[in-house]
């Protein structure tokens, strides 16, 4: 056997695996030459050291090599008269701690390897530069925006995505970048590796499909979607002025047996996954899609219920969803916000009680069973709960107050509004939470 073994970039590119280069020696030395290779940092975790069929051991190193003085060293000073050699492990078996590890240690242990394999020197930045967490949407992993940012990763070409999507198990990879401020939510999203983006995601038995490279899908939105499926809407109209692919369309069609649904959406990849998601889940029937920029919606004086699904604001669509509601009836609207609140003060947490959370999942019972349970009035009667924060509270009054003026407006008559729930979704920084206002909108009663 020589002793400078190389792996060949024709094995790498024969799509097998890459052959582990390894410090043969006798059994006997096996202890002193591994605790030498660790000291050094030479040995490596990754790969089981292994018995060959001659009874001498295999211990695996890194790099696609191990230079002369390290050889020298083991042979004359960490086990003087031992005889060593280097070889090839064609087929090298994980180690326990390698298959015991978590997907980002060894997301981190194969992307090192195949860099310094490449001749590039590992170092703490391309490790801190490694992604810690992704999205998975069956074989495609959608990494964030804060990975891979330093320019060593640029000059080691496509083999690096196919490391990574590798040590993670996917076969097609992407990168997100900055939601696009274009006004359709389109996501700056790049294909890395495979040729198309299209996924699907289930979500409490209603399938998605869509392209991740033109349309988001937030996976924190989930309690707000179990919440509005346990919604009872039978007979109801519903618009949805900002339905994406579906996100709240679906749930209010499959689960919450809402009659009917208009869907109004400008993103014209997102109107194309919406009408396919229809389709697959049979209620393509019951929703009309409606392309295009909803401030010039023609409807008016149709809807029991408005979903106003946009963050940070979707105070341009307050106008038109005022224009929507019936006007014998009124209706309710579900107003998405992102709130900011003020470090220093003491506010309520956003852990809840059992109770609350059950009251999340049903907004109908707030104001009739809130009241046994700790809640209190504030000096307009209205209930609130305990885990409410009051810059919760404040914006919610202050967007009651515009939409009763909006409302006046739009119908030529006064109407009433109550805050019927503040429901929390989820947090975006230690300050900012993104809450759904449920709004009751009615007419007042005409006088005479």
């Amino acid at each position: 056997m020589g002793e400078n073994v190389v792996v060949s970039n024709m094995e790498r590119e024969s799509g097998k695996p890459v052959a582990v280069v390894a410090v043969v020696t006798e059994p006997r030395f096996t202890q002193r030459y591994r605790e030498y290779l660790e000291r050094q940092k030479l040995f490596d975790t990754q790969h089981r050291v292994e018995k060959m069929p001659d009874g001498w051991v295999a211990l695996p190193v890194l790099g696609e090599t191990l230079p002369e003085q390290h050889l020298q060293e083991l042979r004359n000073r960490v086990a003087p008269g031992s005889a060593c050699m280097l070889t090839r492990l064609p087929d090298p078996v994980p180690s326990k701690r390698a298959q015991g590890c978590s997907p980002a240690q060894k997301l981190c242990l194969e992307v090192s390897r195949w860099v310094e394999g490449q001749g590039v020197k590992w170092s703490a930045e391309l490790e801190a530069d490694l992604p810690r967490s992704w999205q998975r949407h069956g074989n495609l992993l959608l990494l964030g925006e804060d990975c891979f940012q330093a320019n060593q990763w640029k000059n080691l070409g496509p083999e690096l995505w196919e490391t990574v999507a590798s040590a993670l198990g996917v076969q097609r990879l992407a990168k997100r970048g900055r939601v696009s401020p274009d006004g359709t939510r389109s996501p700056a999203v790049t294909l890395l590796l495979g040729d198309h983006g299209w996924v699907e995601h289930v979500d409490n038995g209603i399938l998605y499909k869509f392209d991740v490279t033109q349309c988001m899908f937030s996976f924190g939105n989930i309690t707000e979607k179990l919440r509005v499926a346990s919604l009872s809407c039978a007979g109801e109209v519903l618009v949805d002025l900002y339905a994406g692919i579906g996100y709240f369309t679906l749930p209010f069609l499959v689960h919450a047996g809402a009659a009917f649904v208009h869907a109004c959406e400008w993103n014209p990849h997102a109107v194309v996954a919406l009408r396919n998601n229809l389709e697959i889940n049979g209620v393509a029937d019951r929703c009309q899609i409606h392309f295009g920029d909803n401030r010039k919606l023609k409807l008016s004086n149709i809807a029991d219920r408005v979903i106003l699904g946009l963050i940070p604001s979707s105070e341009e669509g307050w106008p038109i969803a005022c224009q929507v509601l019936r006007q014998d009836a009124g209706g309710i609207l579900h107003i998405h916000q992102n709130v900011e609140s003020f470090p220093g003060k003491n506010l309520q947490p956003l852990e809840v009680s059992k109770t609350e959370k059950e009251h999340w999942l049903y907004p109908q019972q707030i104001t009739t069973n809130q009241w046994k349970n700790g809640a209190t009035r504030d000096t307009r009667g209205k209930m609130l709960s305990p885990a409410t924060k009051p810059e919760w509270q404040r914006w919610a009054e202050s967007a009651e107050t515009r939409i009763a003026t909006l409302l006046q407006q739009a119908h030529g008559k006064p109407w009433k509004t109550q805050i019927l729930h503040i429901q929390p979704v989820k947090s975006y920084a230690p300050h900012v939470d993104h809450i759904v206002l449920d709004l009751e909108c009615c007419p007042c009663p005409s006088v005479g």
